[in-house]
This record gives structure tokens, sequence and C-alpha cells, in this order.
């Protein structure tokens, strides 16, 4: 059964806008060039400085694998990784096993993605 990462953010107050461009622009298409199954991401409805996103990966192995991969990455380290990281002043993350039908659900169908859900 798959795995989901939801990671939730507490953002330097009044960055959330500039985060968002960041992560949407340049973390997200590098996020998608490693394979990482990106689920949803955006600010919170409730709280100005909250975020959230949410990852799908085969099982935990390859969440570790995967995410190992994607933050030791050139791409990511000399990419966006400190323009990103400066703006989180908190984040903590839930994994939880996900029945592929429940993924399909939370999916916004408008991020890009290889069209595979983890097996």
């Amino acid at each position: 059964m798959p795995v989901i990462e939801i990671r939730s953010y507490r953002l330097v107050p009044g960055r959330r806008d500039r985060f968002h461009q960041l992560v949407s622009q340049q973390s997200l298409p590098l996020m998608l060039d490693c394979g990482i199954d990106v689920v949803d991401f955006g600010p919170s409805l409730h709280d100005a400085d909250g975020y959230f996103l949410i990852r799908a990966f085969r099982d935990v192995a390859k969440l570790e694998v995967d995410q190992a991969a994607f933050y030791a990455s050139p791409a990511w380290r000399k990419g966006p990784r400190e323009a990103i990281v400066s703006l989180i002043a908190s984040d903590s993350n839930v994994v939880m096993e996900m029945s592929h039908e429940r993924v399909e659900a939370l999916r916004n169908r408008a991020i890009a993605t290889n069209g595979q859900l983890p097996d």
C-alpha cells in the first residue's frame, strides 16, 4: 500500500507568497524531475503563514531513498534550497499508509506528474 507524507510548514510571517512562488516555480519541477509524486501543495486556508505539501511513495523505504536523493542533489542544493529554507520557521511531517483510491481522491489534477501512482 502506498504511503503519503504530509508536510506542514509554519513560514516566516509575511513570506508565504514568496515561498509559494519558489515551490511552484523551482522546487516542484525538481521534485517531478526526480520522479517524486507530488499529490498537492499550497497555502493553508486558515493560517496566513501556513503551507502544506503532500507527496506519495510506494512505501517508507522508497520515501527515504527518494528524499535522500532529492535533498542531496546538486539541483536542489545549488538551486532553490537556501531561499526556501530561509522562509521556513518550522515544519512537521506525518507519514501514513493510504490506498491508491484515497491518494487519487486527494490528488490535485493541475500538478503535472508522470501519471503513475506508487505500487
